[in-house]
């Protein structure tokens, strides 16, 4: 079994086995493969600040609003709130809107909510799945940063968070739509610029002039040695 369907097989079966929601968004670390990782471009604030924002949204959901009427996600990056699901109408949409402008710590709001009926439990599988495919596809390309993005995924809709800059963005939008079930691409990013992500990566370390630098022998024993050219 190659990497890409080993990354789409472990990430299918994850997201299967413990029968997550539709929407639940989805930032994966780890490595599988040659996968390129690089921390969250959130401060460690703003991060909390978000499990913050959609615990009391969800709360908030939850107790104006019956899941039988209605079904409601609300996913926050960076204090930018992405509302999807399903409402009656345009009443209750903008209603979701107003009740999660009051949410502290909000920035902004990205309403998504579709006015029709509530989707099924096979829809929200569904919809997992491509999530889960959608991340195995981003791991398998090795040439994006994957878990900084987060994926929301909506009647086949797939909506896509983070910090990057044009050239991530259209890049993670290329892999996505090859991804199969994907219907529509929607970009819900910050974005920066090439010389802010050099900003956020992790500096190399530097080597201390003059110090010894360990050498294996054949043994397998280390010897000590300045460094060239002392």
């Amino acid at each position: 079994m190659n990497t890409r369907h080993t990354a789409t097989a472990l990430l299918s079966a994850w997201v299967l086995s413990l029968g997550l929601s539709a929407c639940a968004p989805a930032m994966f670390g780890g490595v599988i493969g040659t996968a390129m990782v690089a921390s969250d471009r959130r401060t460690s604030g703003a991060q909390v600040e978000d499990e913050g924002i959609e615990q009391r949204g969800a709360t908030a959901v939850r107790e104006n609003f019956g899941e039988k009427v209605a079904h409601i996600n609300v996913t926050s990056y960076n204090r930018q709130v992405l509302i999807t699901g399903e409402v009656a109408d345009e009443r209750v949409r903008a209603q979701v809107e107003q009740l999660i402008t009051k949410v502290p710590n909000v920035r902004s709001i990205v309403n998504e909510l579709g006015i029709g009926p509530v989707s099924s439990l096979g829809d929200r599988s569904t919809d997992s799945l491509i999530t889960a495919r959608v991340k195995a596809a981003m791991i398998d390309s090795e040439d994006i940063f994957a878990n900084v993005y987060k994926v929301v995924t909506e009647r086949g809709t797939v909506y896509l968070m983070g910090r990057v800059t044009q050239r991530e963005a259209a890049r993670a939008t290329e892999i996505v739509r090859g991804v199969p079930s994907v219907k529509r691409v929607v970009r819900v990013f910050e974005y920066i610029t090439e010389d802010e992500l050099k900003a956020l990566q992790p500096k190399p370390p530097k080597e201390e002039s003059g110090k010894p630098t360990p050498v294996m022998t054949g043994s397998g024993a280390p010897l000590t040695t300045n460094s060239p050219g002392r």
